[in-house]
């Protein structure tokens, strides 16, 4: 009898005990590689977060990201560095490594950053490939 009303007593008291993770020793670093076939942009740097634009949709990648293999799409990859100071680099396609070490690698098959593109003469080669898209059709739709 006496038994039962403790474990009443102390049941509620039992639930609400929490139980916490061991602290972590230092904050968790990323070791970031970025590179193309013409040029390597950071060499296992730290960084804090790195956004990537990849088939199946846009992620970013912290310190501890659960391991993947990612196939990149065209798009803006943004680098977030210790500081705060962020960099932001076009990509035609590649691949992203998030190893479970925290190692990033991601190899783009073409890169530039951001600044160094000229929007305008991006524009105009987006133009006259639909133009020649354009010419090589005209003649298939007469010939019908």
């Amino acid at each position: 009898m006496m038994a039962a009303r403790f474990l009443r007593r102390a049941l509620p008291v039992l639930r609400q005990t929490r139980c916490y993770a061991e602290a972590a020793s230092g904050a968790p670093q990323m070791s970031f590689t970025f590179a193309s076939p013409t040029q390597v942009y950071f060499k296992e740097a730290s960084v804090k977060q790195v956004d990537v634009p990849t088939l199946t949709g846009a992620f970013g990648i912290l310190p501890a990201h659960v391991p993947t293999l990612q196939v990149l799409r065209p798009g803006v990859v943004t680098v977030f560095n210790d500081d705060g100071s962020s960099a932001k680099y076009f990509v035609s396609s590649g691949s992203v490594t998030v190893n479970a070490d925290s190692s990033v690698q991601l190899l783009a098959e073409e890169a530039f950053p951001l600044d160094q593109l000229d929007i305008a003469v991006t524009r105009d080669v987006e133009r006259e490939k639909k133009k020649k898209k354009k010419r090589r059709k005209e003649p298939e739709a007469h010939s019908h």
